[in-house]
């Protein structure tokens, strides 16, 4: 894990039909993909009635001690109404606070595509079957690529090594997802991990299960992803990073990915704040962005106002 060392550079984004549009270029997927209209439309959605677009909640678990939010659910999706306004496609986000139970969630119903942050329940996946320290050299170098760089190429290898869609499923299964399944088939090379759905929820369980005792990955395993997530590349530590406060450590895993069919971006960040004794799983996914600048500003703005009113900064 590291301390983030310097601010990243904030993307401007002018508003919509008042001045042109400005994009900061960032690395892009060294591939595209073609998504059919099935695969575009929203899954069919499993679990309770969530709140009306425009509505979330924040909700305390019974974790055995009372804890009082700063402000209300409705105050924070005020902002984001407000913020989301002008800008196109559809956002999910969602925050916990491990250490209270505290949540809170925005437009939590929606199913949208993972892109590269798929990545992490790929090597989780290939974690279960086998410890880190029994894996070959050639395989720790992919693993390390993959997360780090997000390596394509080494994903599509893992991919392969963890049994498809089908491994994949049934990791996240045993890591307690409900929305996330592998996409089965020969995709476009092999990019079936890339257009799996997903749902905020389980992208925020699949954090909870790296500093969580109680899931099946062995302790030394779950330190060598997050490790990994709080080394990425220069140009690639985006994302919920935004939100830090000083001090605070952040492993991340972002994915940006166009559609061929749209010529649009899912853009998407998902990880952990840290800070000492506390953690933050934050999830936050987009679609439908015109460059992958413009959806990396918006997933940073959405962030940064869920967390400041969440949580605030300490010192």
């Amino acid at each position: 894990m590291i301390v983030r060392a310097k601010a990243i550079p904030r993307l401007v984004i002018a508003l919509a039909l008042v001045m042109p549009l400005v994009v900061v270029k960032r690395p892009v997927e060294d591939r595209t993909v073609t998504v059919s209209s099935s695969e575009t439309a929203p899954a069919v959605r499993a679990g309770p009635i969530l709140p009306q677009a425009g509505q979330a909640r924040m909700v305390e678990e019974s974790l055995g001690r009372e804890v009082v939010p700063p402000v209300s659910g409705k105050r924070i999706s005020k902002r984001l109404d407000h913020y989301l306004a002008g800008r196109p496609g559809p956002v999910a986000a969602m925050v916990k606070d491990l250490a209270t139970g505290r949540v809170y969630r925005y437009h939590a119903d929606e199913r949208l595509i993972t892109a590269s942050t798929a990545k992490v329940q790929i090597l989780m996946a290939l974690l279960l079957r086998t410890p880190w320290k029994k894996l070959s050299a050639g395989v720790r170098r992919d693993a390390e690529m993959m997360i780090r760089y997000s390596d394509n190429h080494a994903a599509d290898r893992l991919w392969l090594r963890i049994g498809g869609a089908e491994g994949f499923g049934a990791a996240g299964k045993r890591l307690g997802l409900k929305h996330t399944i592998g996409v089965p088939g020969n995709c476009v090379d092999l990019y079936c991990w890339g257009i799996t759905r997903t749902s905020v929820d389980d992208q925020v369980r699949l954090m909870e299960a790296l500093v969580s005792g109680k899931g099946p990955l062995k302790k030394d395993d779950r330190e060598r992803v997050l490790k990994l997530m709080g080394a990425v590349a220069d140009g690639q530590d985006w994302g919920i990073s935004a939100a830090a406060c000083d001090g605070e450590r952040v492993a991340l895993k972002n994915g940006w990915l166009k559609h061929v069919s749209t010529k649009r971006w899912a853009t998407i960040s998902v990880g952990l704040i840290r800070d000492d004794g506390r953690d933050y799983a934050v999830a936050v996914l987009t679609e439908g962005s015109p460059e992958v600048g413009y959806g990396i500003a918006t997933v940073e703005g959405v962030t940064k106002r869920i967390m400041q009113d969440f949580r605030g900064c300490r010192g």
